[in-house]
Parts: structure tokens; C-alpha cells; sequence
């Protein structure tokens, strides 16, 4: 049996705080110096484009949201526009799979998003945070349990999740249920609240990223953006706010599926990409151990019940060109009574 092999790269770097257009410039550049180190996937952080919102974190909305809210909207991405065409043109251009960490605008909402493009340039999915954390609900719509999703690709069953959706065990479970191999963990930076928020900093980020990849015994990247002397330029106009957030705070990583770590870390306020090798034959011996969905679950004690119907707030409908009359249904025995319900 062949099992795929590959290099990956994760990145560590700031964005171009609310400039799409100069954002992709630079995630473009970042793809052709993966593809040229032979990595044939790169993973970004979370909201990259055009960057993480931490003025939420720093004031009250009553005092962010007439300088930040419309700036931020018009730099988010589209689906389909030229932007986005940009992207999947690089990934075609470079022959490398992307994930991609944004925040995503579809009509007058915000989403934050994962996109992941094949090689070839075509989108192969785009899920949404099901429950943004905190003061991001202030800015980000949700998700759907349709976006707790993994992907058949060339390089194995692929999927992610953003941030503090490591920490929630249900959707991380689903997930390791669908025999995901290689999962993307997008972190925005680690340099909010240093001395104040112990759960926000990077041991317990890393930390989670890792017990992802042990509990689930699949390849974990977690690329990380950090904070540029810009972005602090930008948001931080007083000594409290100054001291709130910080430069740098980028730990990116790559976790095997022992949780071994795969590289040698950069500096925490350098820019750059990390590398490692993946080998999905070591999965298995992983997995020989304990498969938590598997032959090292109780399924008679817990089960998870996993809605997988997306749920959006207008669904389209026509109605039938020879409407046929009414029937009363029933379900048979190999018919479940929630078909969008699915146990895990």
C-alpha cells in the first residue's frame, strides 16, 4: 500500500493590516517561496486576510466601530471576485494545495473562514468558525455543523479548524470520526494580554495544537500570524492599549501523529515559514494505540451526534413544474427518521 508522501509549510508573519490587495501580494510571495523550498501544501493563520480584528480586544465597540467597521468589511474577501481569482491562480501557478485563513464577507456579514484550494486552483471547500470566541461575536457571524467537514485530497483526507475551536472536545471529536490524517489549526498571534490571560498565550495554544494531533493521531500544522510594530502603530493609541498588545507572538508549528514536533521553531517576532516532512504511513502506528473513534472508543457508553446540514437563513426553493399529490412518508427500516442527523 503507498501512503502519500510530502513536504508542508506553515507560515509565521504578519499581514498587511487592512490592505487586502498588498496581503495577497505578500501571500503570493510566500507560496512561490514554499513551492520553490518543494513544499507541495501551505497553511496560513487565522483571518490573514486582511488580518485579525485585535482593536476588539482593546476598546469598547462604541469606540472601534466607526474607525474599524466599514475598513474592515471592504478588505475582507469575497468569494469569486478578483481577489480570490488572484489566489487559486497562485496555487495553479505554484502547483501547492493552500489553506487559507480569512476573514470571509458574503453580503452583509462576516464569517471567519478556512478556505482550501487544490493545486490545480479549484476551491475543494470553504468552512466557517462555527461559534467565533468572545468579542469576535461582535464582528463574525457562525458556522453550521456542515463546516466540521474533512476532504479527500491528493495529499489524504484534509481539514481545520480555527483557534479556540481546539478547545471545544465535540467538534474536535467529529472530526477525528471522519479519519481526518492531516488537519490545519489556525492561530491568529499570541501577544494579547501577556501577563493577564494566561489561557490566551502560547503554551496552552501550542499545547492544544499538539494534544489535536495526539488524540486525533494525524499531521497537525498550525501556522500562527504574529503582530507587526505596524499593526500596534494602527491600533494602540494609549499606554493601556500599548501594553495590551504586543509585537510578535508567533509560534508556528507542525505536530506529527505521536506529537512529536517536526521542525526547529523561529523566533517568536520573526517572519518566515516552517517546514516538515509528512509521512500518513506513520498514522497507522498511531493509531495501533488508540483510535479514539475507533477501536479505542465506548460507543455503547458516548456517542456523538453530528448535524451535518448547513443551515443558512434563506434557502431558495422552486416549486414543481407537475406537482404531484401530497403522500404521507414514511421511513423504513433502512430509512433513518433524521436523515441530517448523523452519528458519529
Amino acid at each position: 500500500m503507498n501512503h502519500p508522501k510530502f513536504k508542508a509549510a506553515a507560515v509565521q508573519a504578519a499581514p498587511v493590516f487592512l490592505d487586502l490587495d498588498k496581503t495577497i501580494d505578500k501571500t503570493i510571495a510566500l507560496m512561490e517561496d514554499a513551492a520553490r523550498n518543494g513544499a507541495e501544501l501551505i497553511a496560513f493563520p487565522e483571518t490573514w486576510l486582511p488580518g485579525y480584528p485585535w482593536y476588539a480586544w482593546l476598546d469598547a465597540p462604541a469606540m472601534w466601530l466607526p474607525q474599524y467597521t466599514q475598513r474592515y468589511f471592504d478588505n475582507s474577501l469575497e468569494y469569486g471576485t478578483p481577489q480570490a481569482e488572484r489566489i487559486s491562480k497562485a496555487a495553479k501557478d505554484n502547483n501547492i494545495v493552500v489553506s487559507m485563513g480569512l476573514s470571509e464577507r458574503n453580503g452583509g456579514s462576516l464569517y471567519i473562514s478556512q478556505w482550501f484550494i487544490d493545486r490545480d486552483g479549484q476551491t475543494i471547500a470553504q468552512r466557517r468558525k462555527l461559534k467565533p470566541t468572545h468579542v469576535e461575536r461582535t464582528i463574525f457571524g457562525e458556522g453550521d455543523g456542515s463546516d466540521l467537514a474533512v476532504w479527500d485530497t491528493r495529499l489524504g483526507r484534509v481539514g481545520g479548524l480555527c483557534c479556540w475551536e481546539h478547545l471545544q472536545p465535540l467538534s474536535k471529536y467529529a472530526m477525528y470520526a471522519q479519519n481526518e490524517q492531516v488537519h490545519v489549526a489556525a492561530w491568529p498571534s499570541f501577544s494579547l494580554y501577556e501577563a493577564g490571560a494566561y489561557a490566551l498565550g502560547p503554551e496552552v495554544n501550542t499545547s492544544a495544537s499538539r494534544i489535536y494531533a495526539v488524540e486525533g493521531q494525524c499531521f497537525v500544522l498550525a501556522p500562527c500570524a504574529t503582530v507587526s510594530q505596524e499593526m500596534v502603530d494602527e491600533m494602540c493609541t494609549t499606554d493601556l492599549q500599548k501594553a495590551l498588545l504586543k509585537t510578535g507572538g508567533g509560534y508556528a508549528r507542525i505536530f506529527g501523529p505521536d506529537g512529536q514536533q517536526l521542525h526547529e521553531s523561529l523566533p517568536a517576532g520573526e517572519e518566515g515559514l516552517i517546514y516538515a516532512e509528512i509521512d500518513l504511513g506513520l498514522i497507522s502506528v498511531s493509531k495501533a494505540v488508540g483510535d479514539p473513534a475507533g477501536h479505542y472508543s465506548r460507543p455503547d457508553v458516548t456517542q456523538l451526534i453530528h448535524n451535518k446540514a448547513p443551515r443558512r437563513a434563506v434557502v431558495d426553493t422552486a416549486p414543481p413544474s407537475d406537482p404531484a399529490p401530497a403522500v404521507e412518508r414514511t421511513h423504513g427500516a433502512d430509512e433513518p427518521a433524521l436523515p441530517a442527523m448523523a452519528e458519529l
